[in-house]
């Protein structure tokens, strides 16, 4: 199937969103082939603990070994082909049991026991056969405590396919005093009934706020604006809200930096650095841990949003990320996980928590706006009403150096533009 027709410099057919044949290409020309992330190593803290998760179609486990790396397997026996594993998290001591036959496997996959083994004798269902250990995933990498597989054999290793897009994890983690985060062990998890590509395009779309979360953003604005007035302060969380609906001129004066591979960046729009007691006594320990100079680069990075093409979105600086995983062109797994900050003040944690819970959470006005409209725009694509989707905006006016695009606007469409060129470049592959 030749797809490069339907992506054109400024805009993309409409099928790219639709067309489950084109879904499928997807699937096997890009998910199950770049480095995928899987979950946090804190995630499976001793050997035997599991996470089960899916790369494109694959239903795979990530699991602690018994000498303690990190493995990921595909979630199969190799006898009848039953999930090992039915549910998200657990520990299976040291070994998978399949509860189809018994069939047992050592943490790395290695066949353990063949249960009335004489039956299958001159067979090939022996264990000297390779073929009776579970799959493993064909390489498993980590980067700063964070777990990516890919299912294939061959191409760039983690490190390259991440590029530039590695500050995400370098800054979540460069703000513990210890230089480590761990998971907060709550997951929310939402089904948009969208193609994937709604989320990923959403994350750095910068015209879309004052737009679409206008209600929230003036609302918790009046508030903030009143309690000020009150008390002097208002709660931050109240400008984690507010922030939506900033001007159109503010929005425009950020910029989007948009890498190869998909990858992109949101600088940021919104100040994080009171002078309260409790983020002073944070970036004590901070100094303490990193010297003056560091500490100042590290709190000064100009970031809100990261994204990892074509499923991540990691909002650094509050420790949030999100990963897609796609079930059909119309639908969408979404994961929203947070993390602490090994060595910081709980204050400084509850903060995040806010964030995730009045941002990122299913429960949230911010996440059911932009859930009607990515809902709205699968049924406007599904309808006769056009056949093109356009990305026009601010076109020919970014700016381009060494392969990376700099959007002169903040809403520039060229965020979009730079995902399609990676999309064309996986699919064509």
């Amino acid at each position: 199937m030749n797809l490069t027709p339907l992506v054109e410099p400024d805009r993309v057919h409409k099928s790219v969103y639709t067309n489950p044949a084109i879904f499928d290409v997807e699937m096997e020309k890009i998910w199950e082939k770049v480095w995928v992330y899987c979950g946090h190593e804190s995630q499976v803290p001793a050997p035997g603990d599991y996470h089960a998760v899916t790369i494109g179609r694959q239903p795979m486990i990530m699991v602690r070994q018994a000498d303690g790396s990190v493995g990921v397997l595909y979630n199969r026996c190799p006898h009848r082909g039953v999930q090992l594993v039915g549910n998200l998290k657990g520990h299976a001591g040291n070994s998978f049991v399949c509860s189809y036959h018994a069939w047992s496997f050592f943490l790395d996959g290695s066949v353990r026991a063949i249960p009335l083994a004489k039956g299958y004798e001159g067979t090939r269902m022996t264990k000297e056969n390779p073929d009776c250990n579970v799959k493993r995933a064909a390489r498993v990498d980590s980067y700063r405590g964070f777990v990516f597989a890919s299912l294939a054999h061959d191409g760039p290793s983690l490190s390259e396919f991440l590029g530039e897009a590695r500050v995400a994890f370098d800054d979540m983690c460069d703000r513990s005093p210890v230089g480590e985060v761990e998971v907060v062990p709550i997951c929310h998890r939402v089904v948009q009934h969208s193609n994937w590509k709604f989320f990923m395009e959403n994350q750095l779309d910068a015209l879309h706020p004052s737009v679409t979360h206008q209600s929230t953003g003036i609302a918790a604005g009046r508030v903030e604006k009143r309690l000020k007035a009150e008390r002097g302060a208002a709660p931050l969380y109240y400008h984690y809200l507010s922030a939506f609906a900033s001007s159109f001129e503010l929005w425009d004066s950020v910029q989007t930096i948009n890498f190869p591979r998909g990858h992109g960046i949101l600088k940021a729009y919104m100040g994080l650095r009171p002078q309260d007691p409790d983020t002073l006594e944070y970036e004590a320990l901070l100094k303490q841990a990193y010297g003056e100079q560091k500490t100042e680069e590290y709190l000064s990075r100009s970031i809100h949003h990261v994204l990892v093409y074509p499923y991540l979105s990691v909002q650094s600086p509050l420790q949030q990320l999100r990963c897609l995983r796609p079930i059909s062109a119309d639908k969408t797994l979404s994961e929203i996980w947070h993390f602490r900050l090994k060595g910081a003040p709980e204050a400084i944690y509850r903060r995040s928590l806010w964030y995730y819970n009045l941002v990122n959470s299913p429960a949230t006005m911010i996440n059911a706006d932009d859930l009607e409209n990515w809902t709205k725009g699968q049924w406007g694509l599904a309808s006769n009403g056009g056949d093109w989707v356009s990305f026009h905006r601010y076109a020919g006016d970014d700016r381009v150096e060494n392969g990376v695009t700099y959007s002169n606007h903040g809403t520039s469409e060229a965020v979009m533009r730079n995902q399609f060129r990676a999309w064309t470049e996986y699919v064509s592959a």
